[in-house]
């Protein structure tokens, strides 16, 4: 029953009807691994991109008015900004593409969507639906926010790739449920064979006893006279055949790791250079992802007027790790004494409240920094003394 409804099912997916119990499981698995490594790689990025604060400036000059709220709290009525963010990632990863439109002044990703390219006019943009609402006019490129990644959908390229590898698993997995198998030598005596009965009685030993005996972890075996049962492998319980099979399967999750521009150790479990492969991961994953939000947003909400006169918006990716306040305190002594943070800058960076005092917004510089012009007449003065 089972077997029936996993080829079913399989049909309603448009995919290849298999023909053995073994081909639907394997089929199955290698689905779900893959699933697993793409879910890894986005869930990762979207949590980096919603932790990112979205600064929105106005004349040069950090505001936070409705563009804030848009971008950093609520991008519409049913979506907070981490679920915007998330299904944005999601969407543009799964399909290299994500489209973003505006309706009476709020944001949503659109679920599907038609797109017409032209060389040199604006892209047109149809049938976009959002949820169960679908859009009945069309909407122009400079109407819309079009995201788009590298011009090869990195999905169907690991996907293409696991086709290959995905054999080697499914190999691995034979080769385990094989050593956990029974196998021996039925001897039967020419006499019992000759037996009218003999037949009906092999048929119900082959079927039924010999399947329990060999799936059971303890059972006994029954044979009638003239039979002779000899055991020629026992089951191994082999635990390096299941270390093999995992290792391979996180062989996926690393290449799948490696198209999305991710260390690997992020995604197995790796403790050995954390802070070193979340830099990278910011580098060369967090921040291009970053910029290209960043630039069709702005030129597309803000254009070259809006630029000229100030207004902008910048992803600030800087609150993504976590920081310890004990561990960067002399960092932070060094940031407020060179007076290149004032103290609202430095409570900012770390997540804290700004103060409402107009001292917190002043810079300060320590006594023992000074003009270099200074430091060399100093120093002439003294020798001509």
């Amino acid at each position: 029953m089972a077997f029936r409804f996993f080829k079913w099912l399989l049909r309603e997916r448009d995919a290849p009807e298999p023909s053995t119990a073994e081909e639907v499981f394997n089929l199955f698995a290698g689905s779900y691994i893959r699933e697993l490594a793409f879910q890894a790689c986005v869930n990762l990025t979207a949590n980096a991109i919603s932790k990112c604060e979205v600064k929105t400036f106005l004349e040069g000059r950090e505001v936070r008015e409705r563009e804030y709220f848009l971008w950093n709290l609520s991008p519409n009525q049913n979506q907070s900004s981490a679920a915007f963010w998330h299904k944005l990632v999601y969407t543009l990863y799964r399909d290299r593409t994500a489209l973003v439109v505006e309706n009476g002044g709020r944001l949503y990703v659109a679920d599907s969507f038609c797109r017409r390219e032209y060389a040199l006019y604006d892209d047109l943009f149809s049938q976009v639906a959002v949820g169960d609402f679908t859009f009945q006019r069309t909407f122009t490129a400079s109407e819309v926010l079009f995201f788009e990644l590298a011009a090869q959908n990195a999905k169907q390229v690991v996907d293409g790739l696991y086709a290959s590898y995905g054999e080697l698993i499914a190999y691995g997995m034979r080769g385990y449920q094989k050593s956990r198998g029974e196998k021996g030598v039925l001897e039967l005596d020419t006499a019992a064979a000759g037996d009218v009965r003999f037949k009906e009685t092999y048929e119900e030993i082959r079927n039924k006893g010999f399947r329990k005996f060999a799936e059971a972890d303890n059972a006994v075996m029954p044979l009638w006279k003239g039979m002779k049962y000899t055991s020629l492998a026992s089951k191994t319980y082999s635990s390096d055949t299941t270390r093999d099979i995992r290792a391979m399967i996180d062989d996926v999750t690393d290449f799948t790791a490696r198209a999305y521009g991710i260390p690997p150790c992020l995604l197995n479990g790796s403790v050995q250079n954390v802070e070193s492969a979340t830099e990278q991961f910011l580098t060369f994953c967090v921040d291009p992802l970053a910029d290209s939000l960043q630039e069709e947003i702005n030129r597309k909400r803000n254009g070259l007027e809006g630029l000229r006169r100030g207004n902008f918006v910048q992803f600030d990716t800087g609150r993504i790790k976590h920081i310890d306040l004990l561990d960067v305190a002399s960092s932070v002594d060094k940031l407020i004494s060179s007076g290149v943070e004032c103290v609202n800058d430095i409570r900012a960076l770390l997540g804290q409240p700004l103060i409402n005092e107009p001292w917190a917004w002043k810079h300060f510089m320590t006594k023992n920094y000074a003009d270099i012009e200074k430091v060399l007449t100093a120093v002439v003065e003294g020798e001509q003394t």
